[in-house]
C-alpha cells in the first residue's frame, strides 16, 4: 500500500533466504507492536475468544473435538488477522493508527482477495473433516462402540491407538499444507495488489526455500496455541494479537 491508503500494483515479489534469528526478531517485533497497540490486537483477538466459548456453550461435540478445531481460529478468520496486519503495516510505515482507519481497510478487504482465501480455507477444513471422518470409519466401522463420554477404552485398544496415530500424522501433514498456503499470502493480498493464487504458490515458494525455519515457526505456532487455549482459550487474547504482528514482521523479511 502507499501513504495514501490505495492499493499499488505489483510483481511477484522475490522469495529470500531466512534463518532462525529471522523467527526471533519478527516475534520481538510482534510484541513490541502488540504492546504499542494492545487496544487493537485486544479488539481483533475477541473474535478467537469468543468463537472459543460460542462453541462451547452451543455443544460442539466432545470436548477433545472442539479444541482440535479451535486450533483452526487463526487460519479461518482472515479479516481479523487483516486487522493485525494493517496495524503493523502502519506502525512500520509512520502511517497514523486509528480505529476508523483500520476498520476501513478490513472492511476494503471484503472486494479484494482476502474472501477467496478464506473460502479456499473453508473448503480445506471440510476436507479435512470429512477425511478424518473416513479415518475413524475405516479403523473404528466395525468396533462395538461404547459411550466416549464415559469410557475412552475403546480408544486404548490397538485399533484405537493405531488410529489416534494415523489421525495424528495426517493432520499434521495438512495443517503444514495450509500453514504453507497461507503463512505468507494473507498478509501479502492486503500488502499488495497480487491475485490470490499468486499469493498462495509466493507463500509456498518461501516455505519451499525455508523448509527447516518455516517447520520451526509453524512448530512454534501450534504450540503457543495449543498452550493458549488450555485456559479456557483466554491465552489467546494475548497470544494470537503477538503472532498476528509476528506474522507481518515475518512476511516482510521473506520477501523482496
Amino acid at each position: 500500500m502507499t501513504q495514501t491508503g490505495t492499493i499499488r500494483q505489483s510483481a511477484a515479489p522475490q522469495v529470500r533466504d531466512l534463518a532462525l534469528a529471522d523467527l526471533r526478531a519478527a516475534l520481538i517485533a510482534g510484541v513490541a507492536d502488540f504492546r504499542r497497540t494492545p487496544q487493537f490486537g485486544l479488539f481483533f483477538s475477541a473474535v478467537y475468544v469468543l468463537g472459543g466459548f460460542g462453541m462451547l456453550s452451543l455443544g460442539a461435540g466432545h470436548v477433545t473435538w472442539t479444541l482440535a478445531t479451535s486450533l483452526g481460529f487463526p487460519l479461518i478468520a482472515p479479516f481479523a488477522a487483516a486487522g493485525l496486519y494493517e496495524v503493523s503495516r502502519r506502525i512500520e510505515t509512520g502511517q497514523p493508527l486509528s480505529w476508523r482507519a483500520v476498520l476501513a481497510i478490513v472492511w476494503q478487504e471484503r472486494t479484494r482477495q482476502l474472501p477467496w482465501l478464506g473460502a479456499i480455507i473453508v473448503i480445506y477444513f471440510l476436507f479435512w473433516t470429512f477425511l478424518a471422518h473416513m479415518i475413524f470409519a475405516l479403523f473404528m466401522g466395525l468396533s462395538t462402540m461404547t459411550n466416549v463420554s464415559d469410557s475412552w477404552e475403546v480408544f486404548l485398544t490397538p485399533t484405537g491407538l493405531t488410529m489416534i496415530a494415523v489421525e495424528l500424522v495426517v493432520g499434521a501433514v495438512l495443517a503444514f499444507l495450509l500453514f504453507s498456503l497461507t503463512v505468507v499470502s494473507l498478509p501479502l493480498v492486503l500488502d499488495r495488489e497480487v491475485d490470490f493464487v499468486t499469493a498462495m504458490l509466493t507463500s509456498l515458494a518461501v516455505v519451499r526455500q525455508n523448509p527447516a525455519v518455516m517447520l520451526c515457526w509453524a512448530g512454534l505456532v501450534a504450540a503457543l496455541t495449543l498452550v493458549a487455549l488450555l485456559p479456557w482459550f483466554l491465552g489467546l487474547i494475548v497470544v494470537l494479537p503477538v503472532l498476528g504482528h509476528a506474522t507481518w514482521h515475518l512476511y516482510r523479511r521473506a520477501l523482496d
